[in-house]
């Protein structure tokens, strides 16, 4: 029974249970498998990693008040968030990782850091 490489098409030659002709078909044929989910887990991460650094550069102090139009100029993503702190008074935080703000009126924003 002849095989053939999934990734080029070339004839298959050595051991029965080869599955591709060379190390490079098979480096290519792994590396285009599951690629866009690799791409959107690598942009979630690199929007994620953008957000924290743009919160921790603005809150040096552990309580910050910023106003939208800075975090829009800065790049922050206000869609990326890692998780959701609700008090007991109903007053939800927003974070990105262990830096995290408070929505405030007028566009503005508490920026906190949970330690």
């Amino acid at each position: 029974m002849e095989k053939n490489c999934p990734e080029c098409g070339e004839k298959i030659i050595g051991r029965s249970d080869k599955k591709f002709c060379s190390d490079y078909c098979r480096n290519a044929y792994h590396n285009r498998a599951g690629n866009d989910q690799k791409n959107l887990i690598r942009n979630t991460n690199y929007r994620l990693r953008k957000n924290f650094h743009i919160l921790q550069t603005l809150n040096r102090e552990g309580k910050t008040k910023v106003s939208r139009t800075k975090l829009l100029e800065k790049g922050f993503d206000f869609e990326y968030i890692t998780n959701r702190y609700t008090t007991k008074a109903g007053t939800t935080y927003y974070f990105c990782y262990n830096q995290g703000y408070l929505p405030l009126d007028n566009d503005y924003y508490m920026l906190v850091r949970r330690d």
